[in-house]
């Protein structure tokens, strides 16, 4: 048993420790399943307090010959799977984090030969009978003890790309990493003497050298995370079982931290909804990831369409993002989607694989989002936010003159004259339009209508702003703004927040293509 080479499971009985651990053991199925396989070699990577390191902990503890685990799993889902003993501490297990490693290597330039040396001096406790002095490299030392004893080895990196991510711009380290794991993964020789990689971070595997090197990896990324969706975070189901346990409210709950869509799978961050029903205060606890202070340069690059595209998705809308010429780096950005796929993998936006879109996951990080554009101060979000505020104004005050000229001012800063008469341009307008109101709704519910309607907007007031009306919107195109009313109680769209106890007011909204003009009728609907 050592620090690297087959630790106990001390690490993963803390996580069992805790007051809230939800059973994700069900992933060793598929790591037993594929074990010796082509697809033995796995890089899934997922943002911040996402569970990361629990998860890498967890397939130590179970896989690790340094530890007896049988108790810590037997009562969990994987307890009852018939491979579970099979595997259970069978392996000869190599686990490091490369950010820990940081620190006792006193530089980044001796990061690597530091993860080197003090493994191969633990396998030369391990294997005292086969000589090792002369291992210029960790998978050296591995191909020597596989060649002589047949034994192979499970290697679970944490936090993999950190060298990527913080050291993009250095190509002695690059190089020297790059080729650290390429004769730990690549080729021929790391079959013999490999059961299974595991390697987790952020990023996924970077394009070009890196790629080279790990082109044989099964890839599990925030774009598409496919059967290991569900053990990326908290499922729904896990939720709402956490929320009964502690007496929680599940759709506060699913406003706050629901949204990220993977593999049609929803996923809420681990760390966030612990904190919330542990603490019982619905609040972002995303900034206290460290993520925030990197995304402020990101938002404020000067790419043609970027500030527009945040600022549609924190109003509620979803743009679309072009992923593939991302780099899988932290340095190499050529247009907005590459910026956007970034702030995708680091959990700032999520990503609709069917329609290829990006769209703000939830309230979390919306808040966090309003707040790294007000640290940027943008001349566009500070006009926009004065006129959101006075259309809100306007709305509650049931102004219907005022929010049509609001509308109109706004609907021509912020469509281009190509798209100015497009319906999904105009739909777009509106949730803009109304993103003063984010700080006291939630993101803006979104109905998908028939015929000629398009944009149907419920906003619901936040539980801090009980005396705010919920609002129900709907915009119609070549009508009028009675006919968008009348639309709302014929189609009971009401019955979407009937939950609801407090007032509520109907906005209709039509748009004229012929003379360019907004009308507004506003009603208070009556219980």
């Amino acid at each position: 048993m050592g620090r690297f080479l087959n630790p106990d499971n001390s690490a993963f009985q803390v996580a069992l420790n805790s007051e809230i651990y939800v059973d994700k053991t069900g992933l060793l199925e598929y790591t037993n399943r594929v074990l010796d396989t082509n697809q033995a070699l796995i890089c899934n990577s997922r943002p911040r307090r996402f569970g990361k390191s629990i998860t890498a902990n967890m397939l130590t503890a179970y896989y690790s010959k340094g530890c007896d685990s049988e108790q810590m799993f037997a009562e969990r889902i994987i307890g009852s799977s018939k491979c579970f003993r099979r595997h259970l501490n069978q392996y000869d297990v190599i686990h490091f984090d490369v950010q820990w490693c940081l620190s006792p290597a006193k530089s980044v330039n001796t990061v690597v030969s530091y993860i080197e040396t003090n493994i191969i001096q633990e396998l030369e406790t391990a294997f005292p009978d086969i000589d090792l002095q002369s291992a210029e490299s960790l998978a050296e030392a591995l191909s020597c003890i596989n060649s002589t004893t047949g034994r192979k080895f499970i290697i679970i990196i944490d936090e993999w790309d950190v060298l990527i991510r913080d050291e993009a711009a250095n190509i002695s380290i690059q190089e020297e990493y790059i080729n650290f794991l390429r004769g730990l993964f690549k080729g021929t020789e790391p079959t013999k003497f490999l059961h299974l990689a595991y390697l987790t971070g952020i990023l996924p595997i970077k394009k070009l050298k890196t790629q080279s090197a790990l082109n044989n990896f099964d890839e599990f990324t925030m774009l598409n995370a496919s059967i290991l969706a569900p053990y990326v975070g908290f499922t729904k189901e896990e939720v709402r079982a956490l929320c009964k346990k502690y007496n929680r409210d599940f759709e506060e709950t699913v406003h706050w931290y629901d949204g990220y869509l993977l593999s049609e799978c929803h996923v809420y961050n681990p760390k966030a909804v612990v904190s919330a029903l542990i603490r019982g205060d619905f609040q972002s606890y995303w900034s206290q990831t460290g993520t925030y202070e990197s995304i402020l340069p990101l938002i404020n690059m000067d790419f043609d369409g970027l500030k527009t595209a945040v600022l549609e998705m924190i109003a509620g809308e979803a743009v679309k993002v072009k992923t593939i010429s991302y780099q899988n780096d932290m340095v190499t950005f050529k247009n907005k989607d590459d910026v956007l796929t970034l702030l995708i993998h680091l959990g700032y936006f999520a990503y609709d694989e069917k329609n290829k879109t990006a769209f703000v996951p939830n309230e979390e990080i919306r808040s966090e989002l309003i707040d790294a554009v007000e640290d940027t101060q943008w001349n566009e979000f500070e006009e926009l936010r004065y006129q959101s505020d006075e259309l809100l104004r306007a709305t509650l005050d049931r102004d219907c003159v005022a929010v049509a000229e609001t509308i109109e001012e706004i609907h021509s800063g912020y469509a281009s004259a190509i798209a100015y008469n497009n319906e999904n341009s105009l739909s777009s307008v509106l949730s803009i339009a109304y993103l003063g109101a984010m700080r006291y709704y939630f993101k803006p519910i979104r109905e998908l209508p028939t015929g000629r309607g398009f944009a149907d907007l419920v906003f619901l007031p936040k539980r801090e702003y009980p005396d705010i009306p919920a609002l129900i919107v709907e915009l119609k195109w070549n009508q009028s703004a009675e006919t968008a009313i009348q639309q709302i109680r014929e189609k009971k769209y009401v019955a979407s927040v009937e939950n609801y106890t407090g007032d509520i007011l109907f906005v209709g909204i039509n748009y004229s293509k012929k003379n360019k003009e907004h009308t507004c009728m506003i009603e208070k609907f009556n219980k």
